[in-house]
């Protein structure tokens, strides 16, 4: 994960101190924990690997640009998707990415503010303001093997929903 893409899932500006990144940590962790939120377990994944990058740092400068509510966009976008049927999740670094039946649910994608990449035939969500260098080049291959993959478990569904009405 790059320095700018963990401030801006913890919701730190370049600059900010270690006791200001710890102090971000707890709340993010607080606000995040899966107890409290459906995608809560993949989002407390992408805290902590944040947090990792951003401890081994003093003070962290960047000169790219930040998202402060980054870590709040992606935790909306992950829970308005979480629970519909046919979908394939896969988080890589900061970024989610959507494959499998995504045609019944693109309105639904669109909503969440998820972009459709066609070259990988994927749909994404990226930190706003987010410019490419690479021009879509990297396969999806490239992106796993750079940045790490990771599938997030659906929410188990409560057996009494499952059952059918006497």
């Amino acid at each position: 994960m790059k320095i700018s893409d963990a401030l801006s899932v913890l919701g730190v500006p370049s600059g900010a101190t270690q006791a200001e990144i710890k102090a971000a940590y707890k709340a993010a962790a607080k606000k995040y924990h899966p107890d409290l939120n459906p995608a809560g377990a993949e989002m407390m994944k992408l805290v902590n690997a944040a947090f990792d990058v951003l401890q081994a740092q003093g003070t962290v400068h960047t000169d790219e640009a930040t998202n402060v509510n980054y870590g709040e966009d992606l935790n909306a976008a992950l829970n308005a998707i979480i629970d519909l049927d046919g979908l394939e999740i896969e988080i890589c670094g900061a970024w989610i990415w959507v494959g499998g039946n995504t045609r019944e649910h693109k309105d639904a994608l669109k909503a969440a503010g998820f972009k459709y990449a066609s070259k990988k035939k994927r749909w994404n969500f990226r930190p706003a303001g987010w410019k490419s260098k690479s021009r879509g080049r990297s396969t999806m291959e490239d992106i796993r093997e750079k940045h790490g993959s990771a599938k997030p478990k659906r929410p188990a569904r409560s057996s009494m929903a499952l059952r059918a009405a006497p």
